[in-house]
């Protein structure tokens, strides 16, 4: 499983109405794409929940690789380098994945905490601290899901969880759902991921 998110940051002055338009009118394009897990619309704007910029960051988690690159090689992805430009596209391999207590609820909010891997780290024991840490975020109240994935070229850690409420309490970047594609969530493996 892949976890990619792209962010489009935006001008101060930016109007945020925009983005919530594109996505009223266009993200149920993905309500049905093969291979996709789900794909969150993330939205933060500038001085809401200490956000310093007004960004669209969408957040995906992939069942296959193959509906990965065929969304970043289709139409979908191209109508977002007309309008933006080409974004950095990152991903991280999945380690763990868990449905939280609310996972039958409508995302309102999300979570995304990126940390560095200290070196010298012993990676097996931190990668079941990773684990444990996703296990944790998915017991917690309100919480639809919670994943955490690894860059193993910038050994970075990146935890996301989904949120039933709009002001989740955690350390990270607070984003707000704007929809929620997810048509093969079901089929996303849970628990750790090798």
């Amino acid at each position: 499983m892949h976890a990619m998110q792209y962010e489009i940051t935006l001008p101060a002055d930016y109007d945020m109405g925009i983005i919530r338009h594109r996505v009223a009118t266009k993200g149920h394009l993905l309500d049905d794409f093969p291979g996709l897990g789900l794909k969150a619309y993330l939205m933060r704007e500038r001085g809401r929940d200490g956000s310093p910029v007004n960004q669209y960051a969408p957040f995906y988690l992939w069942n296959s690789p193959e509906g990965m690159n065929s969304f970043l090689w289709g139409p979908g992805f191209r109508g977002l380098v007309d309008d933006f430009g080409r974004p950095d596209v990152r991903n991280w391999t999945v380690l763990a994945h868990e449905e939280g207590a609310a996972a039958s609820a409508a995302p309102k909010a999300a979570i995304r905490r990126a940390q560095r891997i200290p070196d010298r780290t012993p990676l097996p024991e931190y990668a079941v601290e990773l684990v444990h840490e996703a296990a944790r975020l998915a017991r917690q109240d309100g919480a639809i899901s919670a994943t955490v994935a690894i860059d193993p070229r910038a050994w970075e850690a990146v935890h996301f969880s989904l949120w039933d409420h709009a002001s989740p309490h955690g350390e990270g970047d607070v984003f707000g759902v704007l929809h929620l594609s997810a048509p093969e969530r079901a089929e996303l493996t849970r628990g750790r991921q090798w």
